[in-house]
């Protein structure tokens, strides 16, 4: 796993930083109030190729793989990318718009992109996740939480939950009841 430390600035100490261009700037006023947990792998089911760290920084080469043309001309990225031995990767400040929820609602609100932040598992809907990729996610919500008091563990969701119907993301496969025990035993609340 990474040594991520503090947060500053918008940017996670530790990880490595591979910027993508697309984001923005959220709207005046929006507290950061949520946290959603996605997965991707590309191609589908294939892990530690860098094609997510390509495709969130739009130089992924779209005739590399059948599926691939697919998602070309897509602009989307995440704020985090935790890979399957734990390494962490930052694409955008925890402070701007990250592009990775799409239409989505969370208890009402719309746009979830808004006032969110972003957390992609390298991974699929039905293969477990990894000991280093929960023990990453768990260290990174506590200081996410920290960071940004609004976030709790009622705001914390998945993909599926914020648009069910379009994304089946974390999937199956996620251990909630294991992740939210990793955050009690750290005394998060």
């Amino acid at each position: 796993m990474s040594d991520c430390t503090k947060i500053e600035a918008g940017w996670l100490g530790g990880a490595q930083r591979c910027p993508s261009p697309n984001c923005n700037a959220r709207p005046d006023a929006e507290e950061i109030g949520l946290l959603v947990i996605h997965n991707i792998s590309l191609p589908p089911g294939e892990y530690g190729t860098g094609c997510v760290q390509q495709f969130f920084c739009n130089d992924l080469d779209c005739d590399a793989h059948p599926y691939f043309g697919e998602i070309r001309g897509m602009e989307v990225s995440s704020h985090l990318l935790i890979e399957r031995d734990g390494a962490v990767t930052q694409f955008v400040s925890f402070d701007e718009r990250a592009w990775h929820a799409g239409v989505s609602n969370f208890q009402g609100r719309e746009n979830c992109n808004d006032f969110s932040i972003g957390i992609e598992l390298e991974g699929c809907d039905t293969e477990a996740y990894t000991d280093a990729q929960y023990e990453a996610l768990a260290a990174i919500t506590r200081e996410l939480m920290r960071a940004y008091p609004a976030i709790t563990r009622d705001r914390i969701t998945g993909h599926s939950d914020i648009a069910p119907g379009r994304k089946t993301d974390p999937g199956p496969a996620f251990d909630w009841p294991r992740f939210l025990a990793m955050l009690d035993e750290e005394g998060i609340a």
